[in-house]
């Protein structure tokens, strides 16, 4: 007879997000990222550079975009990036998404 196996629950990565400073599952959060092509969102999760993360709610982007997004990503927002952003945060609601 073989040893009986105990199932062990797959690891999940834990992230903070930037805006409220709450730690959830990484799927559950946007990243943002600052990479050679500037500060974008990476819905993918895969892009390369230096990444920070932020909730799907838009009190947690107000939050995010008044300074601990830029301090996170260690990078001043230009206009451009600023404005990209907060066209994002104005197409969310404030109610919990999943």
């Amino acid at each position: 007879m073989s040893p009986r196996r105990s199932r062990r629950r797959k690891h999940e990565p834990q992230r903070t997000c930037v805006g409220c400073r709450q730690i959830l599952a990484k799927r559950s959060l946007i990243r943002v990222v600052h990479g050679q092509d500037g500060v974008r969102i990476d819905l993918t999760g895969k892009a390369p550079g230096r990444g920070a993360y932020v909730h799907d709610l838009r009190s947690c982007w107000e939050k995010a975009l008044q300074g601990s997004l830029p301090r996170s990503l260690k990078v001043e927002l230009t206009d451009e990036a600023h404005q990209e952003l907060e066209a994002y945060m104005n197409s969310l609601t404030d109610e919990q998404n999943g």
